[in-house]
């Protein structure tokens, strides 16, 4: 059985190769006007780099949705609105659109913090040369906090820097080519021994807070966090007081809150590399997403099963 109706996408339908002729195409990308009568779509394509109300802002006019698309890994903006809506929505992720550029964003942040990038960019700012010893990744061990398809990218970029060991952590423990993947409840035993910490959850409500001030103690003294998932992962509170005090150094692509407001401490902390957000929107974002998008049209055209589903209404 197939299915028809009308689709709202962020991005113009002509710029997509392989889009079903069968379905009505209309682009909205978070004007302040509707396109058309939100009550006529069946699939929306929420727009991308936008904030959460203004993304779930069409929702509750669309009484014929079926199918919620993200552009972002994380569905957390868009769980409380489909919570209030009709049953049988489908909420589908974007898995396969992200992977590259967060894994290579959270190696940038390892590689950078390490090796001290940014006190050289501000000494060059200066004018100043100082060399010196610094960290290498070599040799290092690194704990994947979050083993998912993004996880699993960030070791496939560890590869060649020689680390010592990846310890891998999951919602539940499983067997993979490269190792054992182990549950979260071992974090507390085993995260002693990284010198290294890429959280890469999902923020739910069991990863909120989990960075908190008991898993933080727990790390070892010199190590670096780093964080490419959401800010509400840290507890911003119990990191500052450990970069404060110099045990811990940090590399921040999400914070909390976030945006984060001039005169935040964060900004000044010693040993914290903070950048904007910027994990997913680079150059291997756009062809990802029409390659996603195409393939779950197809697949909504043709009444077929979609992929990514990762919550229903």
């Amino acid at each position: 059985m197939t299915s028809s109706g009308q689709v709202w996408l962020p991005i113009p339908p002509a710029e997509i190769d392989g889009l079903p002729p069968e379905l009505d195409y209309v682009r909205w990308d978070a004007e302040p006007d509707f396109p058309a009568d939100p009550a006529d779509c069946v699939f929306y394509v929420a727009p991308y780099m936008q904030k959460a109300p203004v993304k779930v802002h069409p929702l509750p006019y669309m009484h014929k949705l079926k199918v919620l698309q993200t552009l972002t890994a994380g569905v957390d903006a868009f769980l409380p609105a489909l919570a209030t809506m009709h049953p049988g929505i489908q909420l589908c992720n974007a898995r396969g659109v992200h992977e590259a550029s967060t894994a290579e964003m959270a190696l940038t942040l390892v590689l950078a913090s390490l090796r001290g990038i940014p006190q050289f960019v501000r000494r060059q700012d200066k004018h100043e040369w100082r060399s010196g010893f610094h960290p290498a990744l070599a040799d290092k061990t690194v704990a994947i906090v979050g083993y998912g398809a993004i996880g699993s990218a960030v070791e496939d970029r560890l590869a060649g820097f020689e680390c010592a060991r990846v310890l891998r952590f999951a919602r539940s423990s499983r067997a993979t080519p490269r190792g054992p993947v182990h549950a979260m409840d071992e974090i507390p035993a085993l995260l002693p021994d990284a010198d290294v910490v890429v959280l890469v959850t999902p923020l739910t409500d069991e990863t909120r807070g989990l960075a908190d001030a008991e898993f933080l103690a727990r790390m070892k003294d010199g190590a670096l966090l780093v964080n490419v998932a959401r800010g509400p992962v840290v507890d911003t509170k119990a990191l500052l007081a450990e970069v404060e005090s110099g045990r811990l150094r940090a590399a921040l692509d999400v914070t909390d809150p976030e945006p984060l407001p001039p005169g935040h401490p964060l900004w000044d902390a010693p040993g914290v590399l903070i950048s904007p957000h910027v994990g997913g929107p680079t150059s291997a974002f756009l062809p990802r997403a029409k390659r996603l998008l195409a393939g779950q049209l197809q697949r909504f055209a043709a009444g077929e099963p979609l992929h990514y589903v990762v919550a229903e209404s």
